[in-house]
């Protein structure tokens, strides 16, 4: 049997590195695309580390049905306490109402807040507010964990992978999100900065081999697949792409986003990881396959390795599911709590998001498994 094969799925990478390129310079926005930026605090305002003294119990809620007898507010709640370490008022106890949050974090004394500082106006003294608690050392201390457990477990190729989730987070940080906001098409930002992750990430954590090749090949025909459902499916079910309050947000500083577009862009980058994972696993099943059955016919080759996919693609999907599940819990707990039929829920904007979203990552993933099995099974095939 001919090389045909092997030599066709590096043409076709090679063809899609390309296309890659030129959509990364196509669409790489400039320095006068940018929105102008947007104060994040008032004018005059100013941010301090703070130590926290002692937090008051949480106020009770109110109903916004007037009928329903409203608890009796106790005095100080929802107050903090808290030493200001460096500004004009370094060393001073001062006391301020926080939001809700803030009384039901846990905090204790000794604990780091951040506040800000007011500026005094019209005759009034400065003030202060509530920003945010400082989780820099947990977090800290999470991500420290997480690499030494990769480097004791994983090891090297491990350490790749962090190494490519960092590459990752920079192509999203330094071309995605400026190129969508700069207003490029949501589909082709998608796909080049997918398409440029995915080619990084694979080779560099993987080694660069006709296996990772042709996962690498499996998984962008599963991202082409999941841009085309996604671009179908926000369109046909009518999304506006804000249903939250951080699409209004974003909607008040810049009415001239295309926000189904940003919903779309969204769908695609949301399936990668799973896709990653799904052809990684198959094409190291075909390799493995063929190596313990040299002689195995391509048919039976194939027909070995969606047994394997199929598992995968179940386990998949309950992990897609479930990872909706837990990030959604409020929602769901509130939405339960109406006791709304499931046809009307779904049909909420925001519920719907999701299940487009999910939906869309998965038929991804499914097809990409065949797609992927296919691919490494004529590029195992062995040369006469």
């Amino acid at each position: 049997m001919s090389p045909g094969p092997r030599l066709a799925l590096v043409a076709g990478l090679l063809l899609a590195a390309i296309a890659t390129v030129v959509g990364l310079l196509m669409l790489w926005p400039h320095a006068s695309d940018a929105p102008p930026a947007v104060p994040f605090l008032k004018a005059g305002a100013t941010q301090y580390d703070a130590e926290v003294v002692s937090v008051n119990d949480p106020c009770p809620s109110r109903s916004d049905d007037q009928s329903v007898e409203q608890p009796r507010m106790p005095p100080h709640c929802n107050e903090l306490t808290f030493t200001v370490l460096a500004g004009p008022d370094a060393g001073k106890q001062l006391t301020i109402q926080a939001p809700p949050l803030v009384s039901r974090a846990g905090l204790v004394a000794g604990d780091a807040v951040t506040v800000v500082r007011q500026p005094p106006e019209g005759g009034a003294p400065a003030s202060y507010a509530f920003f945010r608690i400082d989780r820099n050392l947990p977090i800290g201390l999470m991500a420290g964990a997480l690499v030494l457990v990769v480097a004791l477990v994983a090891r090297l190729r491990g350490l790749l992978a962090l190494v490519g989730l960092v590459i990752a987070g920079l192509v999203i940080g330094k071309f995605m999100l400026p190129a969508l906001l700069a207003g490029e098409s949501g589909v082709g930002v998608a796909l080049a900065g997918s398409a440029a992750i995915m080619f990084v990430v694979l080779y560099l954590t993987h080694g660069v081999s006709l296996r990772t090749s042709a996962a690498l090949a499996g998984t962008l025909v599963g991202i082409a697949i999941t841009a085309g459902l996604g671009t179908w499916a926000v369109s046909s079910a009518r999304l506006s792409g804000v249903a939250d309050d951080y699409g209004s947000q974003l909607l008040t500083f810049d009415d001239s986003l295309n926000f189904r577009g940003l919903l779309t862009c969204a769908v695609i980058v949301a399936g990668l990881g799973v896709l990653n994972d799904v052809t990684i696993t198959q094409a190291s099943a075909v390799w493995e396959l063929r190596a313990a059955s040299p002689t195995m016919s391509p048919a039976a080759l194939f027909a070995a390795g969606m047994r394997i996919g199929r598992d995968h693609i179940a386990s998949t999907i309950y992990t897609i599911v479930f990872a909706y599940a837990g990030t959604a819990m409020a929602l769901l707990l509130l939405l339960s709590l109406y006791h709304r039929p499931l046809l009307e829920l779904i049909g909420d904007e925001g519920i719907a998001e999701e299940v487009v979203r999910t939906l869309s990552s998965a038929i991804g993933l499914v097809l990409a498994v065949p797609v992927t099995t296919a691919i490494a099974v004529l590029a195992t095939a062995r040369t006469e």
